[in-house]
């Protein structure tokens, strides 16, 4: 941090006792999601999103900014933590509790990013923001020199503010601006949450095919709709966007036609955050989409031959030897490796995660079948039989 640094607005710390009281899950600070190690010790957002992932950690009331730790301690938290491989596990920065680009939470996010380019990690870094960035921000940005850094701007394009507040407008010039000064990182159009009857009208889809122009990539992904969020729907009397909840993302199938039918001529347009990040940086994806080949007919063929040429099943020792130490022999088993992934038993997600960001290849719990062309997401608005 250097002296001008000092002097800009942080948030402030909470005591050993106001962070006792937390939720537990709050307390986590660092936690395996499926684009990464999320790291997370700055919470509260005033946003309010109505379906944010806050809901289901119980801090959904937490509107200030506050921070469970130092920034120095959070890093050494994260790089200390049994699932962080250097120069290998994807890294997500204040993505589950509050917005890394907030006025406040933005000193934290550039002290985070230094400490760990200042390490010579390589390892991909995901920042994603529906906030302002300035030209200052990218700036810092530019300054880093290891890190593969992709600021994804969340954008949906959603005008009922008791859904979302905040005037999607401020993403586009986000979105503009981190494009249009990007060097050393790169931008992403993070579309989402697309929801039927919300914010997919023609000119919805053609709004987004314009900003794609504004990014090395595209993705586009649909709700999560939790219990949690559902009963904040029902107690508010937001209209409910499905009849039912999912531990997965909503994407229903005709959506996603006329999405891609609307990017005929946009793009490029990625199914996966993972695939539009690996593309922006030019290298394969790092969460191993490739076996799963249905995702892959809209990807850019200089891509799929990158990705193409880095796919290789792990064997079964390969996996067990990854695998040593997350579990007891009794409980994990390895079901079946194919061409397309490993289906495992015995390991929750977190876990699967390090295998999977470890091997390059995607690894599947047998209880959670992966179904054909909706693969990782909701069988809601879908037909079809188990892949």
């Amino acid at each position: 941090m250097t002296s001008a640094d000092r002097n800009l607005p942080t948030v402030p710390l909470l005591t050993p006792a106001q962070v006792d009281a937390l939720p537990v899950r709050a307390r986590e600070v660092v936690e395996y999601r499926k684009s990464g190690l999320s790291l997370n010790h700055i919470q509260g957002c005033p946003l309010d999103c109505a379906y944010c992932i806050r809901h289901t950690y119980g801090v959904w009331d937490m509107r200030q900014p506050r921070a469970l730790m130092t920034d120095a301690d959070a890093v050494q938290s994260l790089v200390d933590h049994p699932y962080f491989q250097p120069h290998i596990t994807p890294i997500q920065v204040f993505n589950r509790a509050t917005d890394p680009m907030l006025p406040r939470v933005k000193t934290h996010t550039f002290a985070v990013l230094d400490d760990l380019d200042a390490r010579g990690l390589t390892n991909h870094v995901l920042v994603i923001t529906r906030y302002r960035i300035d030209p200052e921000d990218c700036q810092r940005l530019n300054r880093l020199r290891n890190l593969k850094v992709t600021v994804l701007v969340t954008y949906s394009g959603i005008d009922d503010r008791r859904i979302e507040p905040v005037d999607s407008d401020i993403a586009a010039r986000s979105l503009h601006t981190s494009f249009a000064n990007a060097d050393r990182y790169r931008v992403v159009l993070y579309w989402r949450p697309l929801v039927p009857g919300l914010n997919d009208t023609a000119a919805h889809l053609a709004r987004a095919v314009e900003l794609s122009r504004h990014a090395h990539a595209t993705v586009f992904t649909g709700l999560f709709y939790r219990d949690e969020i559902a009963d904040y729907y029902r107690a508010n009397g937001l209209p409910e966007p499905y009849d039912e909840t999912a531990r997965r993302k909503i994407v229903p199938e005709t959506l996603e036609q006329r999405v891609l039918a609307a990017f005929n001529g946009g793009g490029p347009l990625f199914r996966k955050t993972s695939c539009a990040v690996s593309f922006a940086h030019g290298v394969p994806d790092y969460n191993g989409h490739y076996g799963i080949r249905e995702l892959c007919d809209i990807c850019p063929i200089k891509q799929l031959e990158l990705c193409a040429s880095a796919h290789r099943p792990p064997t079964e020792t390969q996996v067990r030897q990854l695998a040593a130490g997350l579990t007891t022999s009794d409980e994990f088993e390895i079901v079946a490796i194919t061409d397309r992934s490993a289906v495992v038993t015995g390991l929750d997600e977190q876990p699967r995660y390090f295998l999977q960001h470890g091997l390059g290849f995607q690894v599947h719990d047998e209880r959670h079948p992966h179904r054909d062309r909706r693969h990782g997401r909701a069988d809601i608005g879908w037909k079809g039989e188990t892949a």
